[in-house]
């Protein structure tokens, strides 16, 4: 069985627009670089042959991604989750128990996730442990250096 990609619909447009500009307009660049290459003869040592087609190699691979992402794509939809729960697609606002920061996390789907940009995958550990809570639950994640907690002060939709 396929794996099932949860993204937001705005995810859904940014790959389909991304896979439109990759089929089109980068196919046509590599195959032009291909082209250009191979003019300059033998291509047991042309560089820029191998360099093309490597190119070429990784723009298949990344089409190939982004036509899986969303033939298994699953929508996630504000309206189906209820109100004041912590799940995919919802903002939260947290408290380290043993620091007292207060930090802002947005679940979403694993192809959407970017932690350095506060947007966390459902499928990490602290991803997992946060849903289905509710304001002033407790999020207990297991780390390398021991257990952190997490005191929710917050869900937004």
């Amino acid at each position: 069985m396929a794996k099932e990609y949860k993204i937001t619909s705005s995810r859904l447009k940014e790959l389909e627009t991304e896979l439109n500009y990759l089929k089109t307009t980068r196919e046509k660049e590599v195959a032009e670089q291909i082209k250009e290459a191979r003019s300059f003869g033998d291509l047991s040592e042309n560089s820029e042959y191998d360099e093309a087609k490597n190119e070429q190699a990784k723009l298949y691979g990344r089409i190939a991604e982004i036509e899986n992402v969303l033939q298994n794509a699953v929508i996630i939809e504000e309206n189906d989750q209820l109100a004041g729960i912590v799940s995919l697609g919802c903002t939260l606002k947290v408290r380290d128990l043993d620091t007292n920061e207060v930090e802002i996390y947005a679940i979403v789907g694993s192809q959407e996730a970017d932690p350095m940009l506060g947007r966390i995958s459902d499928d990490s550990p602290f991803g997992r442990g946060a849903l289905g809570k509710t304001v002033g639950d407790t999020i207990e994640v297991e780390v390398p250096a021991g257990m952190i907690r997490y005191e929710i002060l917050g869900v937004e939709k």
